[in-house]
């Protein structure tokens, strides 16, 4: 007998797509943060990192409003 969870296949994830390009713009934006903090200037690659870390968090609500 097969267990169906509630939110499996009853109810589409509305922000699926959107949450994909957030993570990806926070992966590639962390890397890139971390690159230039080792390797170039430590301010900026600090900034990069908290802006992409932004963007993990909006992702993050978006998951808990689904």
């Amino acid at each position: 007998m097969l267990i169906k969870s509630r939110n499996s296949e009853e109810r589409p994830e509305r922000f699926k797509a959107l949450r994909q390009w957030l993570n990806i713009i926070f992966m590639v934006g962390a890397v890139a943060g971390m690159a230039m903090y080792f390797y170039g200037n430590r301010t900026v690659g600090t900034i990069v990192i908290v802006a992409a870390m932004v963007l993990k968090f909006v992702e993050c609500i978006l998951r808990l409003m689904k």
